[in-house]
């Protein structure tokens, strides 16, 4: 058997795939998703991970890929008019003069 055989045969079966990235655990349990990974699963700060156990295999994947602006879309699916500078300004006058009026 040659030294490429017996090197692949003594490491352990979840080196038999190519490895993506490494991490390495912070003294508080933390660690940070490699460059590589989050550009893979598409991780942008806010995302959720969500970490599945079987046997001795850790599967990590991220929770739903929707966006703010996909959920905005869905509860309003009409865009707003458009309103000039003053136009909000003046609607936030009065919202202010009503929140802060005597009763």
């Amino acid at each position: 058997m040659g030294e490429a055989g017996l090197a692949q045969r003594s490491l352990p079966r979840y080196f038999e795939g190519m490895k993506l990235a490494q991490s390495r655990v912070t003294a508080q349990g933390q660690i940070s998703v490699p460059a590589e990974v989050r550009k893979r699963l598409e991780l942008v700060p806010g995302s959720v991970l969500e970490w599945d156990a079987e046997g001795d295999h850790i599967t990590v994947r991220r929770v739903g890929r929707h966006t703010f602006e996909d959920l905005h879309g869905a509860l309003f699916p009409q865009p707003p008019p458009p309103r000039s500078l003053e136009e909000l300004k003046e609607g936030l006058r009065q919202s202010v003069k009503a929140r802060h009026a005597r009763r």
